[in-house]
């Protein structure tokens, strides 16, 4: 089992930034690829960023491409997702997963643990 806690949400202006975190407690963090989704109100989770297992390959969903940037930290056995540029669009509630799917995993059913999400809102 993996324990995924996400934190880092908020509410931002248009063009701002934020940090979001997620701390995994349990197995070896370090086995997994981890990724981060998100939902918007009446739509799908949908795909934003993969890191691999070594943090030396990463992958974006071409909306966040440029802007997003997915790092992790195995010593914390935490995963970050740094987001520039924030759109109104980009409001949603954002989740963290742990994969043990080899390559870059971007489907929701490729990831077998999930955090509960943290909200992120955008104003215009």
């Amino acid at each position: 089992q993996v324990q995924l806690v996400e934190s880092g949400g908020g509410l931002v202006q248009a063009g701002g930034s934020l940090r979001l975190s997620c701390a995994a407690s349990g197995r070896t963090f370090s086995r997994y690829a981890m990724g981060w989704f998100r939902q918007a109100p009446g739509k799908e989770r949908e795909f934003v960023a993969v890191i691999s297992r070594s943090g030396g390959s990463t992958y974006y969903a071409d909306s966040v491409k440029g802007r997003f940037i997915i790092s992790r930290d195995n010593a914390k056995s935490t995963v970050y997702l740094q987001m520039n540029s924030l759109k109104p669009e980009d409001t949603a509630v954002y989740y963290c997963a742990a994969s043990s799917t080899l390559g870059f995993p971007i489907h929701t059913y490729d990831y077998d643990y999930w955090g509960q999400g943290t909200q992120v809102t955008v104003s215009s």
